[in-house]
């Protein structure tokens, strides 16, 4: 070969290089935004995941997390704050995280760690040709708040009345709510809605259950709820109700059981997206996931203080067990 044809495709090869490896050749350090609920130990997942992928944080990569702590309304700033730093991509976590920073960019890759459905969401219009700027995972959460309800009937054989609490301006309830509904109705139970926005109507809902008197609590999936999750939990041991969660997170703060996608192994996939986009694909050829593993956890030291019996075999099926 010639030197100058050498030269020459020694320069297109160059300029072929994936984000990551010129990055590392620079010394350029990428960026990565988090825009998620709050930081929850599968972010931490991610982070490793991604080390172990060669990504070594202060040498080739950082990290500028940007939490809602139970406001949903900061979404669109928090994801705008990330835009103006620059990122090289956002991983987000929720309907709401990555509404917020489709609408913030068009141009900066954005990855779901998980989203309830991502396309009656309308993030995207296919899963498997997702397009545009935005691919990742999805959680499929709101498709369980059926089978939430059919484990509290196990454990609550008598229940006919069940409480839900919604935050009605996170999009997420309008997909998980009918899921419930559906799950209700076959099992012959009837669905009390309380609509929960901030802590004083938490407040609210929380007198009226004590009025009320169902039979048992199911919560949905809100940055709102899980920020509150103790005050809940509590709530539902004093007043003896039995409850199911989204997040394992609600059971570790005494809540009764979750029916949960496992975001450990949905965040440690999305890594792998991260760094294929890093390397060069772009996020619409990369078609969105669904989960493949699921977690039930339960409270064994609530089921007790509820005078509830958790069958041997549920016990025995359960992921995680918490006495």
């Amino acid at each position: 070969m010639k030197r100058r044809d050498f030269i020459t495709l020694l320069g297109s090869a160059a300029a072929a290089w994936p984000l990551a490896a010129r990055a590392q050749q620079a010394g350029k350090i990428v960026t990565i935004g988090i825009l998620a609920l709050e930081a929850l130990p599968p972010i931490d997942t991610f982070r490793q995941a991604l080390s172990d992928l060669g990504y070594v944080e202060g040498k080739n990569v950082r990290f500028e997390h940007r939490y809602a702590r139970g406001r949903n309304e900061r979404f669109p700033e928090l994801a705008n704050d990330l835009i103006g730093l620059k990122v090289d991509v956002i991983l987000t976590w929720g309907t709401e995280a990555v509404l917020a920073a489709k609408q913030a960019t068009t141009t900066i890759p954005i990855v779901m760690g998980a989203v309830g459905d991502a396309i009656d969401s309308g993030v995207v219009s296919s899963l498997s040709h997702p397009a545009a700027n935005v691919t990742g995972l999805s959680s499929l959460a709101g498709e369980l708040e059926a089978k939430r309800l059919e484990l509290l009937k196990e454990l609550a054989p008598g229940l006919s009345r069940v409480a839900i609490l919604i935050n009605p301006t996170n999009r997420y309830t309008a997909l998980a709510l009918p899921s419930a509904r559906r799950g209700a109705e076959k099992l012959h139970a009837s669905l009390i809605v309380h609509e929960v926005r901030d802590t004083s109507t938490l407040d609210a809902s929380f007198v009226r259950l004590t009025r009320d008197r169902p039979d048992a609590l199911l919560v949905l999936a809100d940055t709102l709820f899980l920020a509150q999750r103790s005050r809940i939990a509590q709530f539902a041991i004093e007043n003896k109700l039995p409850s199911a969660y989204t997040f394992r997170e609600h059971v570790e703060a005494g809540g009764l059981i979750a029916y949960t996608t496992n975001y450990h192994d949905l965040f440690r996939r999305a890594a792998g997206y991260v760094d294929k986009i890093l390397k060069g694909t772009k996020p619409g050829d990369l078609p969105i996931e669904q989960p493949t593993k699921f977690d039930l956890v339960i409270n064994l030291k609530t089921a007790k203080a509820l005078g509830l019996a958790v069958p041997l075999i549920m016990q025995m099926t359960a992921n995680e067990v918490i006495e």
